[in-house]
C-alpha cells in the first residue's frame, strides 16, 4: 500500500526476450518470482525479469543487454530492503547476486576479507566462526553484503562499531557502461584520490553493481554481558543514554522500547516486564570491564529513575534479555491480528532524541491506529510500526501523513528523513528538503556521469 503515483511501464518485451536467448534458464519471467523481486516494503512494482548471475562477466553482459534495449538493472541481493529499494518503477531486469555468495580471501592477520556480493551477514558469520573473528554490522541477520553496502546499512551495534560505511575497505563495482572497477584496498587509511568506494556505499544500485566488498573483521569479545531497565518515561531513558556516553562507557549495543512495545511483548511471550520504557543494553570485552560498565550504567539509571536493573552474562539469560527486542514485530502483529504493517524509521542527534520522541507520541495519540516504537538509541535512530486495519482507507491516509508529520519533525531537529531503510521511492521526495536543491542537483550530476541512460535502479533516492 502507498500513496505515490507511478509512471507508465514502457514495454521491454524485445530485451526480456533478448535476455532468454543470452542466459537461458538463469533467466525467469515467472509472475511469482518477478512479483517477489519487485516487492519492497509493500510497494509492489514487478520486474519483467529476474537474472541469476554467478560472474561479474555475466553482470557486464545483462549492462550490455540494458543498454542496447534501454531497460532498468536493478541489483537485488535478498530482498531484505524497505521502502521501494527494489521496487521496478520502470520494469526491467532484476539482478539477482544470491548465488555470488563465495568468500574470496581471508586474512586472520589483518581482520579483514573479501566476499561476493550475495553472501549474507549470517552466512558470512558462520564461515568465520571458528576464525575468532566477525563481522559486526547486525542488519537483518538474512540481509546481504553487497545489499547492506549498497543501503549503507547498520544496526544495533552501530554505537560500536559504526555502520557499513566505516567497515567497507574496498569495492568491485561493474559500471552502466560494463567496465569493472576497483575502489579502495585493504589499507586502514589512504589519502590517495576521490573516495569512490564511499560513493558507491550507500548508492542504492544507482551508480554501478556491487560485485565485491572487502570488509573489516572484528575479534570475537571474550565475553558478552546483557542487562535491561525499566523507565518512568522515554526522557528518562534517553537521559540515561545521554549521561553514560559522556562518562565514556563504552556500549556495544543499547536499545529502547516504548511501553506499547513492552505490552505487547509481555502479551506475546509473557515476559512479565513492567509496561514501561525499557533499555536493553550490552556490554563486551574482559569480564571485569563489563561489569564496573554495567555498574556505573546502573548508577545512572537510578539517577534518572531507572527501575529493574537486570544483568545476564549466561548466554541463554542474554538470549532471554534480547527476547523482547528481537520479538517486536511478531508481538506487534499478535496485538492486532491481520493488520497493514508500515515501518519507517527516522534519526535525530541524541541530544533531540527525547523530544522528537515524545512529539511522535503525541501525534499517535490524534491517529487512530496504534504505532509502537522501538530504537537504537546510541546514534538518534528509531522506529516506528504501524499498525493499518487493511480495510479503513481513514488509517491509510492518516498514516501517510503521520509519516510526513515524522519526517519533517525529524529534519526540522538537523536529523534524517532515514537512518537505516535508505530513500528508495518512499522518501525520495524529502531529498530537496533535507539535503537543498543544490546538493540534489550534484547528485543528479553524479548520477548522469555515471549512468548516462538511467538504467541502473531508475527513480531512486531522487527522480
Amino acid at each position: 500500500m502507498t500513496d505515490l503515483s507511478f509512471p507508465p511501464r514502457p514495454d521491454h518485451s524485445a530485451g526480456v526476450a533478448a535476455f532468454a536467448t543470452a542466459f537461458g534458464d538463469r533467466f525467469t519471467t515467472s509472475a511469482s518470482v518477478c512479483g517477489l523481486h519487485g516487492n519492497s516494503s509493500g510497494i509492489r512494482l514487478p520486474t519483467d525479469g529476474v537474472l541469476y548471475a554467478s560472474t561479474t562477466q555475466e553482470i557486464v553482459e545483462a549492462l550490455r543487454l540494458c543498454r542496447d534495449h534501454g531497460m532498468p538493472l536493478i541489483p537485488w541481493g535478498a530482498g531484505t530492503s524497505v521502502d521501494g529499494n527494489t521496487a521496478a518503477l520502470l520494469g526491467g531486469i532484476s539482478l539477482d547476486l544470491s548465488r555470488m555468495d563465495a568468500v574470496l580471501r581471508l586474512s586472520a592477520e589483518d581482520q579483514d576479507c573479501t566476499v561476493q556480493a550475495g553472501i549474507t551477514r549470517d552466512g558470512l558469520n558462520s564461515y568465520l566462526r571458528d576464525t575468532g573473528l566477525f563481522f559486526p554490522i547486525d542488519a537483518c541477520p538474512h540481509a546481504s553484503i553487497g545489499g547492506m553496502a549498497s543501503l549503507r546499512a547498520s544496526g544495533t551495534t552501530a554505537i560500536r562499531y559504526g555502520t557499513m560505511r566505516e567497515q567497507v575497505l574496498g569495492l568491485t563495482v561493474v559500471l552502466a557502461n560494463g567496465e569493472v572497477i576497483r575502489t579502495g584496498g585493504r589499507a586502514r587509511k589512504s589519502a590517495a584520490g576521490y573516495d569512490l568506494t564511499h560513493l558507491f556505499v550507500g548508492a542504492a544500485g544507482t551508480l554501478g553493481v556491487i560485485t565485491e566488498v572487502t570488509l573489516r573483521l572484528q575479534g570475537i569479545p571474550e565475553t558478552i554481558m546483557a542487562a535491561t531497565c525499566a523507565f518512568p518515561d522515554l526522557e528518562a531513558a534517553m537521559n540515561t543514554v545521554i549521561a553514560t556516553i559522556q562518562l565514556g562507557v563504552p556500549i556495544a549495543k543499547i536499545e529502547i522500547m516504548d511501553a506499547l512495545q513492552i505490552e505487547y511483548c509481555n502479551g506475546y511471550m509473557n515476559l512479565g516486564l513492567p509496561n514501561l520504557p525499557h533499555l536493553f543494553i550490552e556490554f563486551d570485552g574482559v569480564p571485569e570491564a563489563n561489569r564496573a560498565h554495567a555498574d556505573l550504567m546502573e548508577g545512572v539509571a537510578r539517577d534518572f529513575g531507572g527501575q529493574g536493573f537486570v544483568f545476564a552474562t549466561d548466554r541463554g539469560e542474554r538470549e532471554q534479555i534480547w527476547t523482547a527486542r528481537h520479538n517486536n514485530g511478531a508481538s506487534s502483529l499478535h496485538a492486532r491480528p491481520g493488520s497493514l504493517v508500515l515501518a519507517t524509521d527516522v534519526t535525530v542527534p541524541i541530544s533531540r532524541l527525547a523530544e522528537c520522541l515524545s512529539e511522535t507520541h503525541a501525534d499517535l495519540e490524534k491517529v487512530d491506529f496504534p504505532g509502537p516504537i522501538s530504537g537504537h538509541v546510541g546514534d538518534g535512530n528509531f522506529h516506528v510500526l504501524l499498525l493499518l486495519d487493511p480495510k479503513s482507507d481513514r488509517e491509510q491516509e492518516q498514516a501517510h501523513r503521520f509519516m510526513d508529520r515524522l519526517i519533517e519533525r525529524a529534519i526540522r531537529m538537523d536529523g534524517t528523513c532515514s537512518g537505516e531503510h535508505g530513500m528508495g521511492l518512499a522518501k525520495k521526495k524529502w531529498a530537496p528538503v533535507e539535503f537543498g536543491e543544490g546538493a540534489v542537483e550534484a547528485m543528479r550530476t553524479v548520477k548522469r556521469a555515471f549512468d548516462p541512460l538511467n538504467i541502473l535502479n531508475p527513480g531512486k533516492i531522487f527522480d
